[in-house]
């Protein structure tokens, strides 16, 4: 193969890499032309580049015409999270919080509309509240994911809010949208999620946020306990402890990132 063969194959290589890279980062769908002038790619390029990412599943077009995520790309982010070098270090510190809350604590992202499970140690009970690890769950009616909601800027957050499906999984669900804004105002304010009985009948949990390196919201560290164990107060005042868990994992997505 040439050197200019060569240059031109890593060239595009590059610019998928980077296309990903911007849609998974963007706070906001991106349309074509976005990333055509954020990547100083050619439109004839990008739109290229892009039907191949999406018929490789990678990117998917939203209703607007926007590109954001697929569901293969979220996977590929899920496979990276739980298992790279650091896994056993995010375990560890999971492992101590498990045992100071006496219940099962984990991590969430969110993708699209849903959170998907990405680690969790399970609390040494005999009753247990399983949900697997790449299992996906509500946005609206969770604690992880509803503090999520509560990270967007207010406009997105009152968009999604009305363009949600509010389906009542319980007697608790929040389903009246200014309902719904008003818990997540209140859940802005203080930095935790909170679930009482809205996703599981008999379950509550609560939620922070673990932080990018650049200081914004990332992942959702929860814990979760049946309701014969513990109250909402009872596990909030954990908050504390699932708090400093937060810092030490922000922390070490910090040096993932960095490659230390």
């Amino acid at each position: 193969m040439s050197d200019s063969a060569k240059r031109s194959k890593g060239s595009s290589i590059n610019r998928v890499l980077e296309i990903i890279e911007l849609v998974s980062i963007s706070e906001r769908p991106l349309s074509p032309a976005d990333l055509a002038f954020s990547l100083d790619i050619p439109k004839p390029s990008i739109h290229r580049l892009l039907q191949q990412l999406e018929a490789d599943g990678f990117v998917q077009t939203d209703w607007r015409g926007m590109i954001i995520p697929s569901t293969r790309l979220a996977k590929t982010a899920v496979g990276v999270l739980t298992r790279n070098s650091l896994k056993n270090l995010r375990l560890s510190v999971l492992q101590r919080l498990a045992a100071e809350v006496g219940e099962t604590c984990g991590i969430a992202i969110p993708h699209n509309l849903e959170m998907i499970y990405t680690d969790r140690v399970q609390s040494n009970w005999p009753l247990q509240i399983y949900l697997p690890i790449g299992g996906n769950v509500p946005l609206w009616c969770t604690s992880g994911g509803k503090l999520y909601l509560s990270s967007l800027p207010k406009s997105q957050r009152k968009y999604l809010i009305n363009n949600m499906p509010l389906q009542a999984l319980t007697n608790n669900t929040l389903v009246d949208k200014a309902e719904l804004e008003a818990s997540l105002e209140s859940i802005a304010e203080t930095g935790v999620g909170v679930d009482n009985e809205e996703f599981i009948a008999g379950m509550v949990a609560c939620s922070v946020p673990i932080l990018s390196p650049d200081g914004h919201y990332f992942a959702s560290l929860f814990t979760h306990a049946p309701t014969v164990r513990k109250t909402l107060d009872d596990l909030q005042a954990f908050v504390p402890q699932l708090q400093s868990a937060a810092e030490e994992l922000s922390l070490l997505l910090k040096e993932a990132t960095l490659g230390s």
